[in-house]
């Protein structure tokens, strides 16, 4: 048994196949790709029939198109953080105005998002902010702090940024949602961290006086948490079934390559690579099932745990199949390619960090426990 499409549905997916097999070869630069999708309403599937420049679609449609865009090869989103993040969340709790402003652009692709969130002392733990926000009598927020892991800052146009506006605010009291530009030099600046796999799609960002336009705070001033809460549960759904594609490829050249390599002769190795895909089968049972749910605080947290350990130990075994030949690198040494890698060199070094970034296990199943299962909060200062 498996989810059934209706007609409708798969109508659509003749149109999306189609649009993509036209369009994807052409992809050229990732903002050019971007404007593309948003030229023929691919981007804002599901805001809903608002007016902001985006073609809408049902549940099981947007389903249908994430599963052709992860299918088809075409680029890695840059555009994804506006989109599923920012404007779901201006849809629930922004102005009239700043939907207005902000929806179109991210619909034609125009402008890209950065989420603000985490900072050297308050990574998982999201209530231990100290980014300042102090309001001004021109009708500005002036912004101080410091952000890490920030995705894709050092291409974003703007950021999402959680911060502090009452000075003597603990924990989640005392938060601002606020809209920043990042186009501000010498006020913000914007490190890349250079990763295990050589790559850096993960910044610092220092906010040195920033500014943030008063229209743009999210919500009303001190309700930060509770907007970022709201951001944080968009994060499953539809987005999971499509990820959950890219996983069964990845599976799936790890499974040749222990084919090929004689690796699948062992029963060991051939035993893991089985549970691998009977887990894969139930992370998709698991996504369908919160599919369109509200109120299930802890759907985002199993969702994060099942997948960020499903996928690391993907990448473990993406090295075991080959065994020596692991270690050793696609190309020899140059200084043009110091830190070749191939792609289960890479699976393997990323997916380290799948633990760890979005929340990490342990702060999920804390969510877990106290907020699903109702047990009693950690007591403070306990190791």
């Amino acid at each position: 048994m498996d989810f059934g499409f209706a007609a409708g549905d798969e109508e659509f997916r003749a149109r999306a196949r189609d649009w993509l097999a036209a369009h994807v070869s052409g992809s050229g630069d990732r903002r050019g790709w971007e404007r593309v999708l948003g030229r023929d309403g691919w981007i804002g599937l599901g805001w809903g029939e608002e007016g902001y420049g985006n073609r809408t679609a049902s549940l099981t449609e947007q389903v249908v198109w994430a599963e052709e865009y992860a299918r088809s090869g075409a680029p890695p989103r840059s555009g994804h953080i506006g989109e599923n993040l920012l404007a779901p969340t201006l849809l629930a709790h922004g102005t009239d105005a700043q939907k207005r402003r902000f929806l179109p652009a991210v619909a034609a692709g125009e402008e890209w998002w950065c989420q603000g969130y985490s900072e050297p002392g308050a990574g998982s733990d999201l209530a231990g902010v100290r980014t300042r926000a102090e309001r001004q009598g021109d009708g500005h927020y002036r912004i101080t702090g410091q952000k890490i892991w920030t995705s894709l800052a050092h291409e974003a146009d703007w950021c999402f940024v959680l911060a502090r506006t009452d000075p003597d605010s603990r924990r989640h009291h005392g938060l601002a949602f606020l809209l920043v530009a990042m186009d501000q030099p010498d006020r913000i600046e914007v490190r890349p961290i250079r990763q295990l796999t050589g790559t850096s799609e993960f910044n610092e960002v220092f906010f040195d006086g920033a500014l943030a336009r008063a229209e743009h705070l999210v919500g009303g001033p001190g309700d930060g948490w509770k907007v970022a809460m709201s951001l944080l549960g968009f994060e499953r759904g539809v987005s999971t079934l499509a990820q959950q594609i890219g996983f069964a490829a990845e599976l799936g050249r790890v499974v040749r390559t222990a084919v090929e390599s004689g690796a699948a002769a062992d029963p060991v190795l051939r035993e893991r690579l089985v549970a691998l895909w009977a887990e894969l089968r139930a992370m998709r049972w698991n996504a369908l099932r919160t599919l369109g749910g509200s109120g299930d605080a802890g759907a985002p947290s199993v969702a994060k745990l099942l997948w960020a350990g499903w996928h690391q130990r993907l990448g473990e075994l993406a090295v075991a199949v080959r065994g020596a030949a692991a270690g050793v690198g696609p190309a020899d040494w140059t200084p043009g390619t110091p830190y070749a890698l191939d792609a289960a060199q890479h699976l393997f070094l990323f997916s380290r960090a799948d633990t760890v970034y979005g929340g990490s296990d342990q702060i999920q199943r804390t969510i877990i426990a106290e907020r699903v299962l109702g047990l009693p909060r950690e007591p403070k200062g306990a190791v």
